[in-house]
This record gives C-alpha cells, structure tokens and sequence, in this order.
C-alpha cells in the first residue's frame, strides 16, 4: 500500500504536468499576431516553468537507489579541533537546513549537543520530503573548513573538519530485526534548552542496541513517550544502513571496491581565506560563491554529483 501511494503521487505530479503543458499550447496556437508582443514575454515565462518541472522530474526519475525516495535522518559530528570544528558543525547545520527549505522540505531537529564554549557537537535532524534521501545521500563524508577562526586572538588560520552522515528513515514494511530484549532504554534529565518542564523531568530518553552497541539518544520533546519514538527512528535508520553496507560489501568482493568517504578523507572543502572557493573532491566541481553555499544552495553540487553514477550503489 505505501508503494501504491508513491506511485500514486508520481502519476500525479506527471498528469499535473501534462495539463500545464497542454493548457500552455492552446494558449500559443490561439496567440494572434496582435496580442504576440504583450503575450510573448508571459508564454516564455511559462515555458521556461514547465521545462525547469519537467528536467526535475526526469532527474528523479534517475534516482535507482531502493531507499531513495525515503525521507531522510542526518548527523553532523564535530571533528577533532574543539570548538573550532563545533562551530562548523553549526554552521554545517544551518546551511542543510536552508537548503532543505530551499527544497520545501520540512525538518526537525531530533538531538543535539551543545558545545562547551559555542557552536555543537552533535546533531541530529529529521528531514521530509520527495527523495530527500536520494538528494543527500551525496553529502555523506567529511567536510572540511579552512579560514581565520574568529575564536583565535591571533588571526590564525584553521582547519576544521566535521563529519556528516545521512541515513534513509526506515519505513514500517522494511523488515529489520529489533527485538526488545536487544534494547536497553535510559530515561534521563534534559540537558538543553526548553524550559524548566524538560530539566525537571526525566523526559530524555538514551537507547542502546545491544548488538550492534549503537547509541541514540533524544532529548528534543517535553514529552518521554515521543522522545522515544524519535529515538527508535534514528537507530533502526543506523541499522538500515548499516544493513545497505553490508550488501555494498557483497557487491564489492564481486566487481571490486567501491570507494567511500570517510572520516580523514574529505569530500569536500570550504576555503574561506586566503581566497574563497568550495570544492568537490569527487567531482571537482568547484565555486567561489561561499556565501551562497554556506546559505544552502548546494542543488549544483547534489546533482553534479548524482549525475556522475557515483552514488548508483547508495541506495
């Protein structure tokens, strides 16, 4: 039933699509010479809306992946390098979720860690939406940020790195195995904002899977029950991923290693001094317009990267 109604969904973005196009075509072959210089410029307009839809959609129709329509779980951890890589994490978090808006997407902030001094150690966001994992699934690795820290009396450059993970949100029908007895829950006092509801209750809620030893933890909600709720989605999307990697592993011993992103070895740089650039190791797509980047437009970069195949195996 949830695959009928993707489907369903799909069918009717295309019919929509269909309808505009017809309707714009009747528009044009009704068009008389004397309304041709008022109506022009308008009918373009239109035009140039329906073939932006129509390449979107078609882009999606590319995306192979099993779980590629799903929504998405994304993490931010800070790196080594203290508040520095902190801060970043917290700038990382601002442009995803810009971007996300950007996509009309919808997000929620499911944990996070607050710095000791600024910035974040840890986060962890929901975000909603048509292939939401399929798009970020790109952003998976270690992102790598290079200017003069404003925490530094000395004006000196830095080097700050964080590291970005991006997991499909397990739906009901995905069968994973998680039995109770494999989970050992803690309740505990919230640790960040909220209000004095949170620090006085025992709201938070910390689960450990004992198997794998993965541990999530929620703290977002006043209420226990959903911190709970969150706190399952985020593990069962780490064991959904942890399952994509084992098959990954399969397929590899059969055509050879597929080469993955990993901590130490960025996909990506942002070099805010001395010059201004933000480069995609993978595909060499490069651009000097950080501001924009770091303000959440990375749709370049996301489909530079998918259109490459490199990610054929992600889903």
């Amino acid at each position: 039933m949830s695959r009928l109604a993707e489907l369903k969904r799909i069918v009717e973005k295309w019919r929509k699509l269909e309808k505009e196009t017809n309707y714009i075509s009747e528009v044009i072959s009704m068009e008389s010479k004397e309304e041709e210089t008022s109506l022009s410029e308008e009918i373009k307009t239109e035009v140039d809306r329906i073939a932006s839809k129509l390449d979107k959609f078609e882009f999606q129709l590319a995306f192979s992946g099993k779980y590629d329509n799903h929504n998405a779980i994304l993490a931010i951890h800070a790196g080594t390098g203290g508040v520095e890589s902190q801060d970043w994490v917290q700038m990382l978090l601002r442009m995803y979720l810009r971007w996300a808006e950007r996509q009309g997407y919808t997000t929620k902030i499911l944990d996070t860690t607050p710095g000791e001094e600024a910035g974040i150690k840890n986060v962890i966001i929901e975000i909603r939406g048509d292939y939401s994992f399929g798009y970020l699934k790109s952003e998976h690795g270690v992102h790598r940020l290079i200017r003069i820290s404003p925490f530094d009396a000395n004006h000196g450059r830095h080097t700050s790195f964080a590291l970005v993970e991006v997991m499909p949100e397990a739906e009901e029908d995905i069968d994973l195995d998680v039995l109770p007895e494999d989970l050992k829950i803690d309740t505990f006092r919230s640790s960040g904002p909220g209000g004095q509801h949170m620090q006085k209750t025992s709201s938070a809620v910390r689960i450990t899977h004992m198997p794998t030893g993965i541990v999530v933890t929620c703290q977002s909600e006043r209420s226990q029950l959903r911190n709970r709720v969150y706190a399952m989605m985020v593990l069962k999307a780490r064991l959904l991923k942890i399952e994509m990697a084992k098959k990954r592993k399969e397929r590899d011993k059969i055509k050879g290693a597929h080469v993955i992103a990993g901590w130490g070895n960025q996909i990506r740089s942002y070099i805010l001094h001395p010059y201004k650039m933000v480069k995609d190791h993978r595909t060499e797509f490069q651009t000097s317009n950080t501001d924009a980047v770091l303000d959440g437009e990375l749709n370049e970069f996301i489909i530079t990267y998918l259109r490459t195949g490199l990610s054929k195996d992600d889903g």
